[in-house]
């Protein structure tokens, strides 16, 4: 029978009730015989006790299995949890009816097999306790089935919210790289201005260095510091190049922090932008400082702003910011402190990406 295979007991069940059942009828057995028999505690002999409670184990059996079909058939008919409200209460209906009718058709069995005396008026009362301790073992299938489905439902939800803040972080990082674009285009622009082709060339080389980094790091989330800063050093030799002493970067980075992780490409960003916004010149040189304080990551640069408006495609911090807050609540904060802007990144872990 299907509903026998064990896939399908799960499937309609929620768990493998084999042994759930042998127990529950068994125990079932013991408590109606008790309540209406006790054919072990009238001085019968034991083959008399043994058949008088094989009758209840009868009727324990039938009681079970025609229940937990209805439930199973409920089941199959109002699966999800929306409809647990209208599923049990019609099973409780169907059920009470069922289990009527079980024992009228279980007595007249009885009463043709071994000539069982069938009283409507005591059935009656005899059967109220069995409804009560049916549904009652009917309630332990419904809650575990409840417990499953809920869990079921929480962990689709949760992978449906792993999958969206999965796509935006998608989103928001092929943002950066473009951002990286547009900025080196313009800095390739100015050094053709200003330099040899040769020159030119050299710099179009070590851009396709940096962008095989990107490459490399494919579609992760967060990165090692250490791997971060590697990739951000190759950045300032390229534009070391191009504006010599004018560019300083001081690099404060404790040895032990450098397992710690980082949304990619984000001191990179913040380099970036110091450099476009702000005036570098060897006779104006701009300094950059890159701490790292606790768990927190900083850029510093002295504000010095440019007298001609750069292009740009304002999402450099707000991407960053973005990106962050998908993985964690832990904020990243830009601010102006005393002509310098501050902008600090909190350090996560790698455990922190989102899976």
């Amino acid at each position: 029978m299907k509903l026998l295979n064990r896939e399908r007991r799960i499937k309609y069940l929620g768990f493998d009730d084999k042994w759930f059942m042998v127990l529950g009828i068994l125990v079932l057995s013991f408590t109606m015989d008790l309540l209406f028999n006790n054919s072990f505690g009238r001085n019968l002999s034991l083959i008399n006790a043994v058949i008088g409670w094989s009758i209840s184990l009868f009727f324990s059996t039938f009681y079970w299995l025609v229940t937990r079909g209805v439930l199973i058939q409920f089941r199959q008919l109002f699966p999800k949890l929306k409809d647990s409200f209208k599923r049990i209460s019609l099973f409780t209906i169907v059920c009470i009816s069922s289990l009527f009718l079980v024992n009228y058709v279980g007595t007249l069995i009885l009463s043709q097999a071994i000539g069982v005396n069938f009283d409507p008026k005591s059935d009656f009362e005899y059967v109220l306790p069995i409804i009560f301790v049916s549904l009652m073992t009917m309630a332990i299938y419904e809650a575990i089935y409840f417990y499953i489905k809920l869990r079921q439902s929480i962990r689709e939800e949760e992978q449906a919210k792993q999958a969206i803040v999965q796509a935006q972080l998608d989103a928001l990082r092929n943002q950066a790289q473009p951002h990286f674009f547009f900025n080196t285009l313009n800095t390739l622009r100015d050094i053709i201005d200003q330099n040899t082709k040769e020159e030119a060339k050299e710099f179009v080389d070590k851009i396709s260095d940096v962008y095989r980094f990107i490459l490399e790091s494919g579609n992760a989330n967060l990165i090692e510091v250490k791997d971060e800063i590697k990739f951000a050093k190759s950045y300032i030799h390229i534009q070391s190049e191009r504006f010599g002493s004018g560019l300083q970067v001081e690099w404060n980075i404790p040895e032990e922090k450098l397992t710690r992780a980082i949304v990619p490409m984000s001191l990179q960003i913040l380099l970036e932008n110091a450099i476009k916004h702000n005036i570098v010149s060897p006779s104006n040189p701009l300094k950059i400082k890159v701490n790292i304080i606790d768990d927190k990551l900083q850029v510093i640069n002295k504000i010095k702003p440019k007298s001609t408006m750069v292009p740009s495609t304002k999402m450099g911090i707000s991407n960053i910011k973005k990106r962050y807050a998908l993985i964690t609540e832990k904020e990243v904060l830009a601010e102006t402190r005393n002509d310098h802007f501050v902008v600090t990144l909190p350090l996560l872990t790698l455990k922190s990406a989102v899976r």
